[in-house]
């Protein structure tokens, strides 16, 4: 054998270094308002899943980001009707940089700001923490899929809420990942609709975790981690059909109490949920209010999938000719759509909220 041969990064083109973590923040810094908009995000949230606020929380927007513009836009719209329906409801607004691929497509913003397959990654990630420093600064809380195990570091400081989608609630790297993360984080239930994975991602998530990840200077290191506490299940359906209905929820809330979790759950209103059809979130929506004004006290969120425009559409060879403020991953309701469903949800529940059982109490009855 000749020793010459080569034996690493065979198929690895080329590398380029990234600014650390500790370099975008220093770039692009949080004000102290932001801070405040991020803390508040998260004790709120928090105290919903704790049931000392007897509100539900609702992550609502696009769902992806690839529009800076068209998402300031929809923040100014979502403040306002966030204040309007606070007294019952605080609003989340869905900011997700990054998107899973079956096969291959666009990755999300933080890989492919320009949607031209240029993958300016640096760019992106400023891109997406000049977005979210901006949305703080606006007194709006953001939530967001963790995805890459290095991108938190960049962003989570900003971040009040955050998902492990549905191919990665099995995945042990972003279990551990998700240990250390400072936000309250909802695990989706698998693609194919069972609760396995997700109760098993809850006990993992729970518990400390070392492994190996990046310090905020970009070295790196054993990250050590305490656990979330604050870690709950979303149901989204899955290749079987919807499990947004009273019996799926009661067993849900079974199965969580057979394993020792709290009984939080939050709806995704689309994907499975909906049949991939965005127009139907409206009708899982008022569903799942009318088992909380029939007594259900498990169910302390959701999620909706909602842009300015209805729908979505394909990306093109230029990003130019896409249509404003119209998604182009999954079909989303449009704004005013998006008004209906919490004004109508709002309504719902609003008298019945104050009534629900807290979990304190709950033991007590077990």
């Amino acid at each position: 054998m000749n020793n010459n041969t080569p034996l690493e990064d065979l198929n690895v083109l080329s590398e380029e270094r990234l600014m650390t973590p500790a370099e975008l923040k220093k770039m692009v810094p949080l004000s102290e308002t932001g801070m405040e908009t991020v803390a508040n995000g998260r004790r709120t949230i928090k105290n919903i899943l704790e049931r000392t606020d007897p509100r539900l929380f609702l992550v609502v927007g696009p769902c992806s980001i690839h529009d800076t513009e068209a998402a300031i836009d929809y923040a100014k719209r979502l403040k306002v009707l966030a204040e309007e329906v606070s007294d019952t409801l605080y609003l989340v607004m869905r900011v997700y940089f990054e998107k899973p691929r079956t096969t291959v497509g666009w990755k999300g913003l933080i890989n492919d700001p320009h949607l031209n397959n240029s993958f300016n990654i640096s760019e992106g990630l400023t891109t997406g923490r000049k977005l979210l420093t901006e949305l703080a600064d606006m007194g709006i809380p953001t939530s967001t899929e963790a995805l890459d195990p290095v991108s938190p570091q960049y962003l989570q400081d900003l971040i009040s809420w955050s998902a492990i989608g549905a191919r990665t609630t099995e995945s042990q790297t972003h279990r551990e990942m998700a240990s250390g993360l400072s936000s309250a984080i909802g695990f989706k239930n698998g693609t194919d609709g069972g609760l396995g994975v997700a109760l098993n991602a809850l006990h993992s998530v729970s518990t400390p975790h070392r492994f190996l990840g990046i310090n905020h200077e970009g070295e790196v290191s054993v990250i050590h981690t305490r656990g979330n506490k604050h870690a709950h299940i979303v149901l989204r359906g899955g290749n079987k059909g919807s499990n947004y209905d009273a019996q799926s929820v009661a067993e849900c809330e079974a199965a969580l109490e057979k394993a020792g979790h709290e009984a939080n759950i939050m709806i995704d209103c689309s994907h499975a949920n909906s049949d991939k059809d965005h127009n139907r979130q409206r009708n899982v929506m008022q569903d799942v209010a009318r088992q909380i004004v029939d007594g259900n006290d498990s169910i302390i969120g959701f999620m909706v999938e909602s842009n300015i425009g209805e729908g979505n559409q394909k990306l093109t060879d230029n990003p130019a000719d896409l249509k404003y403020g119209v998604s182009i991953t999954d079909a989303c309701v449009d704004w005013e759509t998006t008004e209906a469903m919490v004004r109508e949800l709002r309504d719902q529940v609003k008298e019945i909220l104050p009534q629900r059982k807290t979990q304190q109490e709950k033991r007590k009855v077990a």
